[in-house]
């Protein structure tokens, strides 16, 4: 009996994962997957994180509570906004994510008349016209179609900045934050390789340990340890895209060694560096 009798059917628990940018759509990253077992640390992005959610459901924390968001609805996430994500069905979710830079949402919003970085009324959102619009743009952008793709965007999210955008509020949290916290940010930045220990950074600012750690998570969402590996992630990232070998970049960001980067990358990005370099350079 031939062996190929029966057809092949694909595992629906295997995952899959691409990010990659387009042209059509300068300071823009975006992502096709599909997640099963893959579960997402606390952590942030420097871009607004849009996702339009294909098929399963896909549930997330973030400062405002847990969501879960099924097919042809928008899970919303905004620069900087701590936030978790794992499947919250068995079989996991897929979905085309966009990852647009703050300067982006921004000047779409100045041309709606909207003032200040624009912000969105909910995470987990029901806006299908919107959705359709901004997964045909993806859709656009895999094809390579670069007046679809930036046409379609702009609409999707025009349309999703109408329905749901805000002009943000300045945090209260922040406005009131103590000063030590931007000065432990400012350190921990300038050294990624090298970070004091929590006990040596609190002594610097004349503060105590415990203090420093809850005056610095309820500003950040995140305590100076996981900050600083989120600061490492976001430069990787960085140093990928331009080409820089993944070994190479694991040591100049502070991780131990390539696999030491390479757990922390999947747990922020689904990816291991590798994959995400080689899709970022092919595109």
């Amino acid at each position: 009996m031939p062996s190929d009798i029966h057809p092949k059917v694909e595992d629906p628990r295997a995952e899959h994962a691409r990010y990659w940018r387009f042209s059509g759509l300068p300071e823009t990253e975006l992502l096709t997957a599909h997640f099963v077992t893959t579960t997402f640390t606390r952590h942030t992005h420097p871009t607004y994180t849009i996702g339009v959610i294909t098929n399963g459901i896909e549930e997330y924390s973030h400062a405002r509570g847990r969501v879960r968001v099924g097919p042809g609805g928008l899970a919303v996430v905004g620069p900087g906004e701590v936030h978790t994500g794992h499947a919250g069905v068995p079989e996991g979710w897929g979905y085309r994510v966009f990852y647009p830079s703050p300067d982006v949402v921004v000047g779409i919003a100045r041309e709606l008349g909207m003032r200040g970085t624009p912000g969105f009324t909910e995470s987990g959102i029901d806006a299908p016209e919107a959705a359709r619009v901004l997964a045909a743009a993806h859709v656009a952008a895999e094809r390579g179609d670069r007046l679809a793709s930036s046409s379609l965007a702009r609409q999707g999210l025009g349309m999703l900045l109408r329905s749901h955008g805000s002009e943000r509020a300045s945090d209260p949290v922040r406005r009131t934050a103590r000063p030590e916290v931007e000065r432990a940010r400012r350190i921990l930045a300038e050294h990624l390789v090298d970070p004091p220990t929590l006990e040596e950074l609190a002594s610097r600012l004349g503060i105590g340990p415990f203090a420093l750690s809850r005056a610095f998570r309820a500003v950040h969402g995140l305590p100076p340890h996981a900050y600083l590996n989120q600061l490492r992630v976001d430069r990787a990232r960085s140093l990928l895209a331009s080409g820089r070998r993944a070994g190479e970049v694991a040591v100049e960001v502070g991780f131990a060694d390539q696999p030491h980067l390479t757990r922390h990358f999947k747990r922020h990005l689904g990816v291991p560096p590798g994959a995400y370099q080689r899709a970022l350079l092919a595109s």
